[in-house]
């Protein structure tokens, strides 16, 4: 895939994450979205350098103020419980692409690397929604209950995009990376 090509793929990925922000159903910690399947589609499509680089670019424009994260925008977004999930997107798209690319874009490889995709993502939001919560915000809040707030209710969730990042993905990855020689001239 050409340079241009895969930073146009990035700033869409980054579009369609900051879109998956805004669809969402809360819950008392955090919110269902579909953020999930477009950073895991980044990684698959896009690869590990260009999926990390479209998450990054979501963060960063969240981060000056623009008010694509569920919690809104600007720099106070750090301070939020939900921040770590960001990075650990970034870091998501990341492994899932970097499996893609060593392994190819079958259903069941991109299932298992999204699967695994989902262990950044949660290493780092966990812990770091758990910091918030009881240091920051000085909530009175267990190892547990973050653990169910924060990952064990989003996970059939999780389960369903991984699926359906699959099922688009095994579709999409030939076309997209077909590559167009242009035919010879008589």
């Amino acid at each position: 895939m050409s340079k241009t090509k895969s930073m146009i793929l990035a700033a869409l990925f980054a579009a369609l994450t900051a879109v998956g922000a805004l669809i969402r159903i809360p819950t008392p910690i955090s919110s269902f979205t579909l953020q999930v399947l477009f950073v895991a589609m980044s990684g698959v499509l896009l690869g590990c350098k260009w999926g990390f680089l479209s998450q990054a670019a979501y963060i960063l424009l969240g981060l000056v103020g623009l008010p694509i994260f569920v919690s809104g925008g600007g720099p106070g977004a750090l301070l939020q419980p939900t921040f770590g999930f960001l990075l650990g997107m970034a870091a998501m798209s990341a492994l899932v692409g970097y499996i893609v690319e060593r392994r190819g874009a079958k259903f069941f490889t991109i299932c298992w690397a999204c699967l695994l995709g989902l262990v950044p993502l949660y290493a780092i939001g966990l812990p770091y929604m758990h910091l918030v919560l009881t240091v920051y915000l000085q909530r009175s809040q267990t190892v547990w209950a973050t653990l169910w707030g924060g990952m064990v209710i989003f996970l059939p969730w999780d389960i369903l995009k991984v699926a359906a990042t699959a099922a688009l993905c095994a579709k999409l990855y030939p076309a997209l990376h077909r590559s167009v020689h242009p035919s010879p001239s008589l």
